[in-house]
């Protein structure tokens, strides 16, 4: 594809924004409120599992069984929030870009992603956690899923912000 043509293809994609944000009754809050649910429903789920590989939370769960009920649900949400996120984005892509917090949002959330890929994974041997080395490493994955996790939550809230903070009107 030329330049050219990706260029075409992103006016068209923020086009296709702007157009639905602004002229599709209610739409702006009804996208925002499907990404809000979606992140409640990525941090239930994750925040779920991690404090149970942890040993913090519901140790009468299998914690396979508990990964296999879960992390579906993760990923449907997380896919939900792309596509919701993107309204925003792709509308007012310079607002994000040019926002050092949304760059470090996406550190955190690839970082989620990936500790959370290891998390999957590893649930899907048998006791995955349950003694040695492995458990070290599954817990150190949990600790860091459940930390970076929160800090993209927290990057999300404050991509907002940063406009008042360096642009007070």
């Amino acid at each position: 594809m030329t330049a050219t043509g990706q260029f075409l293809d992103g006016a068209m994609s923020q086009s296709l924004a702007l157009w639905a944000l602004g002229n599709i009754p209610g739409f702006p809050p009804i996208i925002q409120s499907v990404h809000i649910l979606g992140i409640a429903v990525v941090m239930g789920s994750i925040v779920m599992l991690d404090l149970r590989i942890l040993g913090l939370a519901v140790p009468s769960q299998q914690l396979p069984e508990m990964a296999n009920r879960l992390l579906p649900w993760l990923w449907w949400a997380l896919a939900s929030n792309l596509v919701s996120g993107s309204f925003f984005v792709f509308a007012r892509p310079l607002r994000y870009f040019n926002n050092p917090i949304f760059g470090w949002k996406a550190v955190f959330l690839l970082g989620a992603i990936a500790a959370t890929l290891l998390i999957h994974f590893w649930s899907r041997q048998p006791d995955f956690a349950s003694h040695g080395r492995a458990a070290f490493k599954v817990k150190t994955a949990a600790l860091l899923s459940l930390g970076l996790w929160i800090m993209a939550a927290m990057a999300g809230r404050w991509i907002a912000y940063v406009e008042y903070l360096y642009h007070p009107a």
